[in-house]
């Protein structure tokens, strides 16, 4: 995969660093990889249902 450099501001560097930290990554390239790799799951989640509640219905007695 090509990849691209970009100029992140204060904000997000401190996001990414944070993000380093706490999952015990060497880089902010890895922490933003790891970031994407969560919203691409939690994406699929959303779509697929995985994860939600299932109720039953319950309709009009007669």
């Amino acid at each position: 995969m090509p990849e691209q450099a970009m100029e992140l501001g204060q904000q997000m560097t401190a996001v990414l660093d944070a993000i380093r930290d706490q999952q015990g990554l060497e880089t902010r390239e890895q922490a933003a990889e790891w970031l994407l790799r969560r919203r691409i799951r939690r994406g699929a989640q959303g779509l697929t249902g995985r994860g939600r509640a299932i109720y039953e219905v319950k309709g009009e007695s007669r």
